[in-house]
């Protein structure tokens, strides 16, 4: 099985309210095969969302190796991991992070232009993408008069507008109502499969894990099969 992402002993720690060091990440390693979703669950403060970080080149591992698509993280520049992190990797959070006086129409075009695109590629490829999630007929609202729900959606469009080979979610639905989150577990999944995209998500809610191709939960810092006890 051809390999998109995969990392390998990863370790992360951080200073503690005492001075002391905490380990957080304890050697977890992931692989991730294009088209594959995996959700990743444990209990708060497990370390998912550093992971996540880490995955995304957000942060750097203190030790541990993290390659996308054959290329290890350590081997880019500052320069080149973040074009990496722009084009290849698309990030989807529980607070979207949108311009709320821009359009979601201006919204999805924002990475293309960060790119270099052109305003006539950018309009195009960006509705394309709002056409995906089912805004179209909102593409020129202002995200501040869109529901929770919408502006998610136009998060998720955002996303994966750069066709980038993996998303990465951190609970993206936990600041939805439970009907919301339910249409919002499938739209996800559905339209990163449809776009070519890995995914990884991490969430507490077992109806969406359950919609991934495996779970795996973190725990003591490393990654580990949940069916496998």
């Amino acid at each position: 099985m051809t390999t998109i992402l995969e990392a390998h002993d990863l370790t992360r720690r951080f200073t503690g309210g005492d001075g002391r060091p905490v380990e957080v990440l304890s050697g977890a390693s992931l692989t991730l095969a294009p088209g594959e979703c995996v959700a990743i669950v444990g209990a708060s403060g497990t370390g998912k969302s550093t992971l996540l970080h880490l995955l995304g080149a957000l942060d750097r591992p203190d030790s541990g190796v993290i390659r996308l698509e054959g290329k290890s993280y350590a081997d880019f520049g500052v320069g080149e991991l973040e074009t990496v992190r722009n084009r290849r990797i698309g990030f989807v959070f529980q607070f979207h992070h949108l311009l709320r006086d821009f359009s979601a129409l201006e919204n999805v075009m924002m990475p293309l232009l960060i790119a270099g695109k052109s305003d006539t590629e950018a309009q195009a490829r960006a509705a394309a993408e709002l056409e995906r999630v089912g805004l179209t007929a909102r593409a020129v609202s202002r995200v501040a008069v869109l529901s929770g729900g919408e502006q998610q959606r136009v998060a998720l469009a955002r996303a994966l507008v750069t066709r980038p080979a993996v998303l990465l979610a951190d609970e993206p639905t936990g600041n939805l109502d439970a009907p919301t989150a339910s249409r919002m577990h499938d739209l996800l999944l559905s339209v990163a499969r449809d776009a070519g995209a890995a995914a990884v998500v991490v969430t507490h809610n077992p109806a969406l894990a359950a919609l991934a191709d495996r779970i795996l939960t973190l725990e003591g810092g490393v990654l580990r099969e949940a069916d496998s006890g």
